[in-house]
């Protein structure tokens, strides 16, 4: 099974794990080696701008942004590397590491992306993210066969205009999936 990328991980009601029970992932990179992705519904106990603070970028930010940016909330990508930081946003600009991940999803990693949403010049839409979701080879095919996830489109509404707390319901919901009505054993509906 190849070819994932770019396609939302939904867990499944059942997926106890308590790194991914109740999320949404979106699948940045998969192949035989394995994947990576980003939680997109589990905000952090930390603001934009404690994020920027401890960046000691706070002399970047904007005086007309730091309101916004006291209101927005960080987000947990992932158990691994949390320190490491990504941002999801809904433009293909130009900034130094930039990947499409889905027709109008991009990813990107570089301090340029944040500098810009600093000064109020960044993507539109965007969600920043510490840490990510990793597979090893087989491990995301294995879990997939077990119904740990379910497969999905993503689309910008989800990702960027749908509450944290609304996301996995959604996204369920998207599929045309009542978690109440779901059964996790093979052949039964």
């Amino acid at each position: 099974m190849s070819g994932l990328a770019g396609k939302l991980l939904i867990a499944s009601p059942t997926l106890k794990d308590p790194n991914f029970e109740r999320t949404v992932v979106l699948l940045c990179h998969h192949d035989q080696q394995g994947g990576m992705g980003l939680i997109i519904n589990r905000p952090r106990p930390m603001t934009m701008i404690e994020m920027f603070n401890e960046l000691n970028m706070q002399q970047s930010v904007a005086e007309n942004q730091r309101n916004i940016l006291s209101r927005r909330q960080v987000h947990e990508g992932g158990p691994v590397d949390p320190i490491r930081g990504f941002i999801l946003h809904d433009t293909a600009r130009s900034y130094e590491a930039t990947l499409r991940v889905h027709a109008d999803i991009h990813l990107t990693a570089s301090r340029d992306v944040l500098e810009a949403i600093a000064q109020g010049n960044g993507p539109d839409h965007y969600l920043i993210m510490l840490g990510y979701a990793g597979w090893g080879a087989g491990q995301l095919e294995e879990e997939l066969l077990r119904n740990d996830w379910l497969l999905a489109s993503p689309s910008p509404q989800l990702l960027f205009e749908t509450p944290a707390t609304q996301q996995w319901l959604q996204a369920l919901r998207t599929q045309g999936i009542d978690p109440a009505c779901l059964s996790m054993q093979p052949g039964h509906a």
